[in-house]
């Protein structure tokens, strides 16, 4: 799994684990988990950090994954050469395939010459037994000559039965060698395929790490709030505002901002490790006063560019989410955070995120229309405070009002957890902080 993936999972787990978890334990509806910046993992209970891996194991998996790519980058050409092989004169089962062909070409030949011989006796007795003339001698020397005639002909016919046999077997022998070889070419093919994704994701790590690496530390020097609507109809693009505000006391030179969304498991799914939150996952596409045409969120391109924001400067991002058409009612949650890099290379990560929940209505079966959104957004208004220009505040401010809950990582107070959810939600904040600061900085 990809460190990205990593990221978008905890963060999953840190806001859905709790909803799931909220019938398991009633009488401990009250217990929530601490805050992340003290939070330590209790007794018994893994520590994320463990889960993330040291710059000498990603080096070590790049070794391992280069070494596991030569092989199989060899191991395929030698499939190939082994398919050319069998092109080749000398090849002892082409060789022996040709013989054996030459061979039955030439029982052929003596079967066919056996065979006229045998007409021309036979034809030759029938006319001595015609002639009155004929003597004795004469009757007894052609019946005699089409015996040996024929004798040679059953004679000629079981050595071309035979090489036709041995033929037929040293061409499928060539031929189950062509078959074997491409098999094992084809998976020759597939294991240098997943070999060189696997380098190239091991490289990918390394270089995300050595990015990143710890410098990035988390502050509140970027906040970010959500409003939005609080029921999403499945099959139809719902947007979201998405504010960042930089509360520093300073202008923060590149701003990014980061954002998943999620419909919870319905009630009663069990939650483990082998849980495929991928199939939770909602599209999410943003846009904002200077990209104006719908971007979607991927795991290659993941953020979303505020860019330069002035002191106390806000700017605001539309998100567009769209549930799949088929998904059952239920509930969703999207969530955001915000960072940033400056020139002169401090750097930071917001310390809170926000989420906000909504519900999920099931797709309208009757043949009413649907809404569909403009194909590009409105820009916000805007006041002159300051932003990427230092003279205009990138995206404007909304009097829209704030309705997301801005909580501590992965910690939302205003959810009743029970015991089990507290549990899991605090090894989801503390996977998150970790996530954070190894992704502080990236494509800032």
């Amino acid at each position: 799994m990809k460190i990205r993936r990593i990221l978008a999972t905890a963060v999953a787990a840190a806001v859905t684990t709790p909803v799931v978890f909220l019938s398991a334990a009633p009488a401990f509806a009250d217990a929530k988990p601490s805050a992340p910046s003290t939070q330590k993992p209790a007794s018994g209970e893994d520590d994320p950090d463990e889960d993330m891996p040291s710059i000498e194991e990603l080096k070590a998996a790049v070794a391992l994954a280069q070494k596991e790519y030569d092989e199989a980058v060899a191991d395929l050409a030698k499939a190939k050469a082994d398919i050319d092989a069998l092109d080749k004169d000398d090849n002892p089962l082409k060789a022996a395939a040709v013989a054996a062909k030459k061979a039955a070409d030439e029982a052929a030949a003596k079967k066919t010459a056996a065979d006229e011989a045998l007409a021309k006796a036979e034809e030759a007795k029938r006319v001595v037994d015609a002639d009155t003339a004929a003597t004795e001698e004469q009757k007894a020397a052609a019946a005699a000559a089409v015996t040996a005639a024929k004798t040679a002909a059953d004679e000629a016919a079981t050595a071309k039965t035979a090489a036709d046999t041995k033929a037929k077997e040293a061409s499928k022998a060539l031929a189950d060698a062509g078959v074997a070889a491409f098999r094992v070419l084809g998976l020759a093919q597939k294991v240098e395929k997943a070999a060189k994704e696997k380098l190239d994701e091991a490289k990918e790590e390394l270089a995300f790490y050595e990015e990143t690496g710890e410098e990035c530390k988390e502050d509140r020097a970027v906040k970010v709030a959500l409003s939005g609507p609080k029921t999403v109809t499945a099959g139809v693009p719902t947007v979201f505002t998405l504010r960042v505000t930089n509360t520093s006391d300073r202008a923060l030179d590149g701003v990014n901002a980061f954002a998943d969304a999620m419909r919870l498991p319905e009630s009663g799914t069990e939650i483990d490790d082998e849980t495929d939150f991928d199939k939770y996952v909602i599209p999410v596409e943003w846009s904002s006063p200077d990209v104006l045409e719908w971007t979607p969120i991927t795991e290659k391109f993941d953020y979303i560019e505020v860019g330069k924001l002035a002191k106390g400067a806000s700017y605001d991002v539309k998100l567009r989410l769209t549930v799949d058409a088929k998904a059952p009612a239920g509930k969703g949650s999207v969530f955001a955070y915000g960072e940033y890099k400056n020139d002169d290379g401090s750097c930071g990560i917001g310390e809170q995120y926000a989420d906000l929940d909504f519900s999920v209505l099931a797709a309208d079966k009757g043949d009413k229309p649907k809404p569909k959104p403009t194909d590009t957004p409105t820009p916000a208004p805007t006041v002159t405070t300051g932003g990427n220009t230092n003279t205009t505040q990138q995206g404007g401010s909304s009097v829209t009002p704030v309705n997301g809950t801005l909580a501590a990582t992965g910690a939302n107070d205003t959810l009743p957890l029970g015991l089990a959810a507290a549990g899991a939600v605090a090894l989801g904040a503390g996977a998150l902080v970790v996530a954070r600061r190894r992704k502080a900085g990236a494509d800032a």
